[in-house]
């Protein structure tokens, strides 16, 4: 039976051109003319002036909290639904995460719940949203609370490459913006991200810090600790050549995204992720949600598709649920939250009445692979529009 992905890598050619090119030139050390084209390309691409290619996005992420001086107790607020990745690296550096809750009209992070986390932390050191599967969140909204309050922003678009918002890319908008090319990312590198900024000091240090914090001596001196956080050329040819089809990849995306609302438009349960009116998303996974009276759930259709060699997934578990995180401060719009997030792990409690682990409980991420034919979505389709009859 033939494997349907969720979301698998798609070679085209172009990118063994790159790979080729740098075994030709012997230029299979960590550096070389593919990361360096790669960071140049990357910025003419996404419209920013600097960009500093990384092992992967949560280096990018890592560094961009080194490079925002987070130390230990800075408090830095971060978005609750999304990946551990996106809020892991603050630990890295003994800061404090805080966790704000999802707004229904995009799944990202709300800003009346970022204005009640001020009433109680007044200055964080950092503020880092996510683009949760490749929709912008509100992003005017939650810049003019930053600005307000003097606080930087790290923008994870790990998901949200080509995403765009009011006409600019997703990633331009904050101090910091980051991007994963990780193997089902809307475009790959097998593994790798990249930090983009205006900032120069910023990405400077960043290679700085990624390449073992080296001084500038003639023998290896090193003034600070580094990482091992650089982009290798052969990586770098493959991004090279994904890149070229980058745009083309995410029409197909959006193509997904359309098939399913056509193909669930008469089952009044279902919803798909909303997308924001003021911007255009690559729809990199398309999810949906399922009404909490219906019979099915996600656990239902998920099984139902695994049974015909399917590959699906529940959306991200909030960072406030995580028992990594239980003793985290979590707000909504009502403010601070309870402590109350399970300390072995579960499929969320009715107790739980955030927006984030509501959309956690009651959704599920479709198969949204490039290759998938015309025949792959019907059966995909026809199999979950089966268990609504």
């Amino acid at each position: 039976m033939k494997r349907i992905y969720l979301s698998s890598p798609t070679i085209h050619g172009d990118e063994q051109r790159f790979v080729q090119e740098a075994f030709d030139t012997n230029w299979v050390a960590p550096l070389g003319p593919n990361v360096t084209s790669f960071e140049q390309e990357m910025c003419a691409y996404a419209g920013c002036s600097h960009a500093a290619a990384l092992s992967s996005g949560t280096a990018a992420i890592h560094l961009a909290m080194k490079c925002l001086e987070v130390k230990e107790g800075d408090i830095v607020f971060s978005s609750d639904l999304t990946f551990s990745a996106t809020c892991n690296p603050i630990t890295y550096e003994n800061g404090t995460p805080v966790f704000i809750d999802s707004e229904r009209d995009t799944w990202n992070m709300d800003p009346e719940a970022l204005k009640r986390a001020y009433e109680k932390y007044p200055n964080p050191k950092a503020i880092i949203i996510a683009h949760l599967y490749g929709t912008p969140g509100k992003i005017d909204e939650i810049m003019a609370i930053a600005r307000e309050h003097g606080t930087p922003v790290v923008e994870d678009a790990a998901e949200a490459l080509s995403s765009t918002y009011k006409g600019a890319k997703c990633g331009t908008f904050g101090d910091i913006g980051i991007y994963s090319f990780n193997g089902n990312k809307i475009i790959t590198t097998s593994g790798g991200g990249m930090m983009v900024s205006e900032n120069k000091e910023y990405t400077d240090l960043a290679v700085f810090i990624s390449t073992q914090a080296r001084d500038q001596a003639r023998y290896y001196q090193h003034s600070q600790i580094g990482n091992n956080y650089r982009m290798s050329n052969i990586v770098a040819g493959i991004g090279r050549g994904q890149l070229l089809h980058l745009e083309e990849h995410k029409a197909i995306k959006k193509k997904i995204y359309e098939t399913y609302r056509e193909a669930f438009a008469d089952i009044p349960q279902i919803k798909l992720n909303p997308l924001n009116p003021d911007g255009d998303a690559n729809c990199w996974l398309t999810c949906m949600t399922i009404d909490p009276d219906c019979k099915v759930t996600p656990n239902d259709v998920m099984d139902a598709l695994a049974e015909k060699n399917i590959e699906s997934r529940p959306i991200w578990k909030p960072m406030h649920l995580q028992p990594v995180y239980a003793e985290s401060d979590f707000f909504t719009t009502d403010g601070l939250q309870p402590n109350t997030a399970p300390q072995k792990g579960d499929n969320g409690d009715d107790w739980d009445k955030s927006i984030g682990g509501d959309i956690f409980r009651h959704g599920m991420c479709l198969p949204s692979d490039i290759k998938n034919t015309d025949e792959d979505m019907e059966i995909i389709t026809d199999t979950v529009k089966s268990l609504f009859k």
